[in-house]
């Protein structure tokens, strides 16, 4: 099938997953998750009316941006290293994986130097897992109260990865974790800081969305299996 025939499918499960929850569907927006495919790839998701796209990659996305020019809003969703902040400040619009404040703080720098103002999501590892990135639960409020402090980022929410369960309600609990730490952290933080739950992929989105998930992550489902060759 093709990438919009894709699209259109995932977007209706999104429509239906916020409507069986009580919630509107554009309170759940796409990101659709490119890494590995080509600016081909992201020229067709465009055409079809797809906007926010995700990379996991700096230098990846650094080529691919340019070939693909003005149209799409870009969110970086990978592991940042503090050194790639100057480069990531300058071709994404918001940060989805702050995970500690040198790297909130260099994105700052670098934005400022910009004249910019980049969107920051705190990527929290609920799950606990030793392999992947994301700061500790207990440690997320006062790394939100620092980031919160820095003029040239706007914090809007947390994201998450769960672990990889195969089944999608073994998640939930995951989600419904990221959620109720953003209601407690939001109480603490400006009007807004706490707005977005970034959570839910390809094979457990709908999942994430009846937890409140405000953005999805999904790329296979859309761009279809990808090669790392």
């Amino acid at each position: 099938m093709s990438i919009a025939t894709n699209l259109a499918m995932v977007t209706a499960r999104i429509a239906e997953a916020a409507k069986a929850s009580g919630r509107k569907p554009e309170q759940v927006r796409l990101v659709a998750v490119s890494k590995t495919h080509g600016a081909e790839a992201v020229k067709a998701a465009l055409a079809a009316g797809q906007i926010l796209f995700g990379e996991n990659y700096v230098q990846e996305a650094h080529d691919k941006i340019a070939e693909v020019g003005p149209g799409p809003s870009w969110h970086f969703i990978g592991h940042l290293q503090s050194n790639k902040a100057k480069l990531a400040a300058e071709l994404f619009d918001v940060i989805q994986s702050v995970d500690r404040l040198k790297l909130a703080k260099a994105l700052d720098r670098k934005a400022g130097e910009l004249g910019r103002k980049l969107g920051v999501l705190l990527q929290v590892n609920v799950g606990g897992e030793a392999q992947k990135s994301g700061c500790a639960p207990q440690d997320a409020a006062a790394l939100a109260q620092e980031v919160a402090k820095l003029k040239h980022l706007e914090l809007s929410g947390l994201m998450t990865m769960p672990p990889f369960f195969g089944d999608p309600e073994r998640a939930r609990p995951i989600f419904a974790q990221l959620r109720e730490l953003a209601q407690k952290l939001g109480h603490d933080l400006p009007d807004g800081a706490m707005r977005h739950l970034s959570m839910g992929m390809s094979g457990d989105y709908e999942a994430a969305i009846a937890e409140g998930a405000t953005l999805v992550r999904v790329g296979t489902a859309i761009f279809g299996e990808r090669d790392y060759s």
